[in-house]
């Protein structure tokens, strides 16, 4: 018989309690000693001090972060580092109270490491150099990888430059292929997946978050991942054959999270979009090679244009982003949004009037001018209103006693 790992599904009931009952199943420090460097990463995908915005479902809750801690120190170790130290989370009051190190890693040195043959990134040197490394993501659901859990995690872990070269323009190597050689590098360790809010059509507070109460742990991240969605590996198997579950049973716990928002069959306008009428607009599905600092602006910039539509149809404009797609011949107008496509697009013949915004990333009022060129006249407020849009989905869990801002807090 080939190798069996274990993974444990727990779900959330108290705090400290289910967390080292997650570990404890999985036997999740079986090879942790007491004088190991251990390095914990959360997942802090996105902040903002402009506005409050929905964190459920989007940034591990700190009750996990500081359980996970306590845990650690009743085991003996000493040496703890978080990342993504932010004020709001309580990070500070685990440095005070527990004596772990709290930085952001972004302050700190890199190490280039190679993940495959000729491909290195610079991933935390804190984190390469650590004896022990604790992945805690939120159990969400991913609009380009289908799923951002605790491989994924760890490309939070890169310098911006790598975080970037993984939005390659290669058919192969794409973002996928780059996430998946990151467990070949990454050191022993223990993922345990918060899925106490769980979010469909993530990674972002744009999502549909629910109140899920689950906790996923084991010592190998992959079967973590894949107990936790359906992962691929050409060396495992993916039925989960290879994989021993304890606790909950995955048939009574699983609930289908949409991944993606609707486009149409031609994969050019958002469904929602098509439903209002607009005409004369091409703007195809993002693609792997799309990094999050164009992505961001999506969500807003999507809005804006739909706000702006009256009815009349707008002059064939057509709108490319990422760094692989390619004009298609006959629309009037191309708008280029991002430095990557512009330069993959610069040259090419088959754009009859060319609106570049250039930029890594774009600026707001770059893109606010694009399409005001190209006949569309989104609010010149846009760029004011990105800082917000993340307070406006706020308004979706209002009064809702599930969603409790006190799991993001430290006492």
């Amino acid at each position: 018989m080939g190798k069996t790992y274990q993974v444990s599904i727990v779900g959330y009931e108290r705090p400290g309690e289910s967390v080292r009952k997650a570990v404890e199943l999985c036997n999740g420090f079986e090879a942790l000693q007491s004088d190991s460097r251990v390095f914990i990463k959360p997942n802090v995908v996105f902040w903002t001090t402009v506005t409050p915005f929905p964190k459920w479902g989007v940034i591990t809750t700190s009750r996990v972060v500081e359980d996970m801690v306590v845990l650690l120190k009743d085991w003996g170790v000493s040496y703890i580092t978080p990342d993504a130290a932010f004020e709001y989370l309580g990070y500070k009051t685990l440095e005070k109270r527990y004596g772990v190190k709290c930085f952001n890693i972004h302050d700190r040195p890199f190490l280039s490491v190679e993940i495959d043959d000729g491909i290195s990134l610079k991933f935390s040197k804190d984190l390469m150099e650590s004896d022990f490394l604790v992945s805690l993501p939120v159990l969400k659901t991913h609009a380009q990888t289908v799923v951002s859990l605790s491989i994924k995690n760890m490309k939070g872990a890169l310098d911006m430059n790598s975080r970037k070269r993984c939005h390659s323009p290669d058919p192969v190597k794409d973002l996928n292929y780059m996430i998946s050689r990151f467990p070949r590098v990454l050191p022993q360790g223990l993922a345990l997946l918060d899925g106490i809010y769980t979010t469909e059509r993530g990674p972002g507070f744009d999502g549909k978050v629910r109140r899920s109460n689950l906790l996923i742990a084991s010592r190998d991240f992959l079967s973590a991942d894949m107990v936790g969605a359906n992962a691929e590996d050409v060396s495992r198997a993916t039925d989960l054959s290879d994989i021993k579950v304890i606790g909950e049973q995955i048939q009574k716990v699983a609930s289908k999270h949409q991944y993606t928002f609707p486009y149409t069959e031609d994969g050019n306008l958002p469904l929602p979009m098509k439903r209002l009428g607009i005409k004369g607009l091409s703007y195809p599905k993002y693609d792997l090679s799309l990094c999050t600092y164009c992505s961001v602006l999506a969500s807003p910039l999507l809005t804006a244009i739909a706000l702006a539509w009256k009815g009349q149809p707008w002059d064939d404009v057509e709108v490319l982003t990422g760094k692989i797609m390619k004009p298609t011949p006959g629309k009037k107008k191309t708008i280029l949004i991002g430095k990557c496509i512009y330069q993959a697009n610069k040259d090419n013949p088959q754009i009859q009037e060319m609106i570049p915004v250039k930029g890594c990333p774009p600026p707001v009022d770059g893109i606010i001018k694009a399409f005001h060129k190209a006949g569309i006249p989104i609010d010149p407020k846009l760029g004011e209103e990105t800082e917000k849009w993340p307070g406006l989905f706020m308004k979706r869990y209002e009064g809702k006693e599930a969603f409790d801002e006190s799991f993001f807090r430290i006492n």
